[in-house]
């Protein structure tokens, strides 16, 4: 794989109330750690604020956790042979239903694709987002959202196939490349063969 660029992938949590003020949301200072169970619920919850406490009774009080996953990302959120959904973002949501109910079995999954994420946590279609998203500064703050932890590094880069004998992206001038919509993948991806002065053809596709 042809690597060209760094970035982090963040969890957005949101768990907010609509009230005459706007969308409450909780703003957690970023961790760099790993969280016990009752870290990450008081991170995700927990506030001092009324509006987020009564969200959170709301939360109780329908029983379960909406948490909103990938469509499908081995390794983060994906259904196993069974329906199970299973991963590494499957497991916060769980570790956040026990913390709440006691039971890590108390949590509803919604998957979502990227175009669809952020609209989905704005509108209260889900409780939680935990899924891959790259934390940057303008989604921080012109979203209403808050991101409260980072749980994943990534980085990015291109894939081709072997017999092209490519050892430089810069070698990529003219090729299509697939690539997801709503995504800072996508503008990475704009924003590298600009500065290079290449040109591509993107080829979008909304699920992998």
């Amino acid at each position: 794989m042809l690597r060209f660029a760094q970035h982090d992938i963040g969890v957005i949590r949101r768990i907010g109330t609509q009230s005459q003020t706007g969308l409450k949301v909780k703003k957690v200072v970023k961790k760099k750690r790993i969280w016990t169970i009752g870290a990450v619920a008081l991170a995700l919850l927990g506030s001092d604020h009324a509006g987020a406490q009564s969200t959170l009774d709301a939360v109780r009080g329908k029983g379960y956790i909406q948490c909103g996953v990938n469509t499908g990302l081995a390794g983060f959120a994906q259904p196993d042979s069974n329906g199970e959904w299973r991963g590494i973002d499957v497991d916060l949501c769980r570790a956040v239903a026990a913390a709440v109910f006691g039971e890590a079995s108390k949590v509803r999954y919604t998957p979502l694709t990227a175009q669809q994420r952020f609209t989905a946590l704005q509108s209260g279609e889900v409780d939680i987002l935990s899924r891959n998203t790259t934390w940057t500064i303008s989604r921080d703050t012109t979203l209403g959202l808050n991101f409260v932890g980072v749980n994943y590094y990534d980085g990015q880069g291109f894939m081709v196939p072997k017999k092209r004998k490519v050892k430089s992206a810069k070698q990529l001038s003219g090729a299509t490349v697939c690539v997801q919509p709503g995504t800072t993948t996508e503008l990475n991806l704009a924003d590298y063969f600009r500065a290079n002065k290449m040109k591509f053809k993107p080829v979008v596709i909304e699920k992998m």
